[in-house]
């Protein structure tokens, strides 16, 4: 069971000065930085990789997977042009801090993840929040969550080589997609995509390196 932490004085200040970093990188706006101010990346984070909470950079979280940067989560957040009113689906839950920062912004976050060990995880420390507009799911991911669509917009925090049709099919017209699409292993580009009447339409945002959007639901964790 994961119990809530006491936040001493100096975690507090390194969590202000991460956001005071992220606002001179320019790469959010007030509301997305206020967002990850209220949640504490810590919870997140394992007893051996809690020193890097708060600094700018990916950590490893269990079943092979990471937990990435700030400013890549500031950056990605931002993109989805978030409306108190929306429903967000997001794909690859992994540890729950970027669906924690989510549902800070959005009415309604589904979040899809294959391993039921991080899945789990997640839940236990978004209740740790009194995170209640969050649901969880175990699947795969290049399948959405069509029990739920159409969303509003839809996050993917794994890298793919091509936007599932899936997630395409259950995004709203005029939504918004943002996903790191390119090779396992190597180099993504960030795209935030907008689904128009004769599909989606892309904008390149940056570089950046993601685990890949492994099919199926794992055997094991």
């Amino acid at each position: 069971m994961i119990e809530p932490e006491e936040e001493d004085e100096a975690e507090t200040v390194a969590r202000a000065e991460l956001v005071m970093d992220l606002r001179r990188q320019n790469v959010a706006g007030r509301a997305t930085l206020a967002a990850l101010e209220s949640v504490p990346r810590s919870l997140f984070l394992d007893a051996p990789h809690k020193s890097l909470a708060y600094r700018d950079r990916a950590a490893p979280i269990d079943c092979g997977q990471t937990i990435s940067q700030p400013s890549v989560v500031a950056m990605m957040t931002e993109a989805l042009a978030l409306e108190p009113h929306m429903r967000v689906l997001e794909i690859g839950t992994g540890s729950g801090y970027q669906c924690a920062i989510l549902a800070r912004l959005a009415a309604e976050v589904v979040s899809v993840e294959r391993y039921r060990h991080l899945s789990e995880l997640a839940a236990a420390r978004l209740a740790v929040l009194k995170i209640t507009n969050v649901s969880l799911h175990v699947a795969d991911g290049h399948d959405g969550w069509p029990a739920g669509a159409p969303y509003d917009r839809i996050i993917v925090t794994a890298a793919t080589e091509a936007i599932p049709a899936a997630l395409v099919d259950q995004l709203a017209p005029e939504g918004i997609l943002i996903a790191p699409v390119g090779p396992a292993g190597g180099v993504q580009e960030l795209m935030r995509c907008r689904h128009g009447a004769g599909g989606l339409v892309g904008e390149r945002l940056a570089d950046v390196r993601f685990v890949p959007l492994t099919p199926g639901i794992a055997r094991i964790l």
